[in-house]
């Protein structure tokens, strides 16, 4: 079985190092959707790319960039040909499955102090017990002020978790389904367990609050105004003997997120098409919202850039969506040794087999899919081929075995070519993912020489 490792020679494996471990570094510190935006726009302004509220006419050339809301960012590369002759474009999500933490959280039981949590995207829920946790997120106050929280990452700060019974008292437990062992509003937050001297009723929680109004000043009302996320505490790792892996949360899709901006951020020259690099939140939860894909963000600014080139008329946004290109860059499922059963093996994804086209994902028939065109298709196969990079077909899963989307079809919808490539992922939607490092940087190669080359 030949993988992306046998091509490499020695220059393109120290390439391969730096450039995984600066994904490693990236991925520890923007778990969120809103640090992974941040963290964005500042390796944007680094590599000359402006806010495109600051521009008033579009150049060949030009680097500019927009936000929404703090949750999704999106950039361009200006082509020689206008916008209206459609983009290249990426598009990858930068939300991830997680615990949010729900408006009224704080409650005392048997002594405890606790959290109450909401989980968010599709998980394992037992998978979510027994590890250590951080808080990741903002409290929003009435004055207008937005107070970051991070507690959990810096090897000082105490870390927190969700508990589970131990398997001496866990017979009926054991009984249920996996699906079904762990419920949904078990899933809370154990923070605290010293009771406050001057407080008689519910004085464990008094304590935590007295120690959130000391490091935040913040009250237990501004919970209603908070967006607060529990994700795993601590770096993502180098995995395996022979370093050739990454384990850490938020593979899905940050993986393809980040490989998508370095893509564009990287790009040198003045390309013939406009590039374009979107980054949205929502996907796990269906795209939706103001800040998802199904928002008219894209097609907004996509107006706006067009204003500034002159083209004003309605027909102009229309053919600027239609004459665009897109991968839709999310991660497809890894084959997994030790449960093979569930994948058709001669359309699966191996991890250091290079980039994943899946020409089609939902689920049993299809449902849900974007099911990309076969000429389309075939010119992505030519860029590919012609820049030697190693990439592979599949399928998420054997027919009837299960399925998934991503936000292709949403694009796809305003009538451009769309096909969906990514990066194999083990463990996907856990707390704890894996990736190969040679899929995560042929997948940067990739999309680099799609926004160069695809006509």
């Amino acid at each position: 079985m030949k993988t992306v490792w046998d091509k490499l020679d020695e220059t393109e494996k120290e390439n391969l190092t730096t450039f995984n471990e600066a994904y490693r570094q990236f991925l520890s510190r923007a778990k969120t959707e809103r640090e992974f935006t941040s963290e964005s726009e500042k390796l944007a302004k680094e590599a000359g790319f402006v806010s495109l509220k600051e521009v008033e006419k579009l150049e060949p050339g030009m680097k500019v960039y927009e936000i929404n809301r703090g949750k999704n960012i999106m950039l361009f590369v200006m082509g020689r040909q206008p916008v209206k002759a459609g983009m290249n474009i990426l598009g990858a999500h930068i939300d991830s499955p997680r615990l949010d933490i729900k408006q009224k959280p704080l409650y005392e039981k048997d002594g405890l102090a606790l959290l109450d949590t909401h989980y968010y995207g599709g998980i394992k829920k037992y998978q979510w017990t027994c590890r250590p946790m951080a808080l990741h997120g903002v409290v929003c106050k009435k004055d207008g002020s937005v107070v970051p929280v991070v507690i959990g990452e810096d090897p000082k700060d105490p870390v927190i978790g969700v508990t589970e019974i131990l398997v001496h008292l866990a017979a009926e437990q054991m009984k249920k389904t996996a699906a079904e062992a762990v419920e949904g509003e078990n899933l809370d937050l154990l923070v605290g367990s010293i009771a406050r001297k001057d407080t008689k009723e519910d004085a464990v929680k008094a304590n935590i609050l007295s120690l959130l109004k000391e490091k935040y000043d913040i009250e237990e009302d501004d919970f209603l105004s908070a967006e607060l996320e529990c994700v795993p505490a601590g770096e993502a790792r180098d995995f395996g003997f022979d370093r050739s892996m990454i384990m850490g949360y938020g593979h899905d899709d940050k993986v393809c997120a980040y490989t998508s901006l370095r893509a564009i951020l990287d790009e040198k020259n003045v390309p013939e098409r406009t590039s374009c690099c979107i980054l949205v939140d929502k996907e796990e939860i269906g795209s939706v919202g103001a800040t998802g894909m199904q928002s008219r963000f894209f097609e907004d600014v996509t107006a706006r850039m067009l204003d500034l080139q002159g083209d004003t008329r309605i027909v102009d946004l229309n053919d600027a969506l239609q004459n665009s290109r897109m991968l839709s860059s999310d991660v497809s499922a890894a084959v997994d040794p030790l449960y093979e059963s569930v994948f058709d093996m001669k359309n699966a994804a191996f991890l250091g087999q290079g980039i994943c086209y899946n020409k089609y994902t939902g689920a049993r028939g299809k449902s849900g899919s974007n099911d990309a065109n076969a000429e389309y298709f075939a010119k992505v196969r030519r860029v590919m081929d012609d820049n030697h990079v190693m990439f592979q077909t599949c399928e998420l899963g054997a027919v009837d075995k299960g399925g998934g989307g991503t936000i292709a079809y949403i694009l796809a919808n305003l009538n451009m070519d769309v096909v969906d490539a990514g990066i194999a992922v083990e463990n996907m939607h856990s707390p704890a993912e894996i990736v190969s490092k040679a899929d995560v940087y042929e997948a940067y190669r990739a999309y680099q020489a799609f926004l160069k080359d695809m006509d």
